[in-house]
């Protein structure tokens, strides 16, 4: 099942982002999915997902907006590195 979302937005936005008015629901979508991933509040399945990207494509997508894939952070890995038993 999935929810149909309405907003309103300006009559100049499409010029502004330099797309057609056609596509703004799909950059909205990916827009707001590469965010909610990149505050860890979606998986990179379920952003793709609501991106309606594969996991691949979105990836790719990550680097367009600037965002590392990697969800933990170096140091992080490298305290789960510590732990991990030699």
């Amino acid at each position: 099942m999935s929810q149909l979302v309405e907003i309103e937005l300006p009559d100049e936005l499409p010029a502004a982002l330099q797309r057609e008015a056609s596509e703004l629901g799909g950059e909205l979508r990916l827009t707001a999915a590469v965010k909610w991933y990149e505050l860890g509040r979606l998986s990179q399945g379920k952003a793709a997902e609501v991106a309606n990207l594969s996991r691949s494509a979105f990836i790719s997508e990550l680097a367009r907006f600037g965002v590392s894939p990697f969800q933990e952070t170096a140091a992080e890995i490298l305290d789960a590195a510590r732990d991990f038993p030699k």
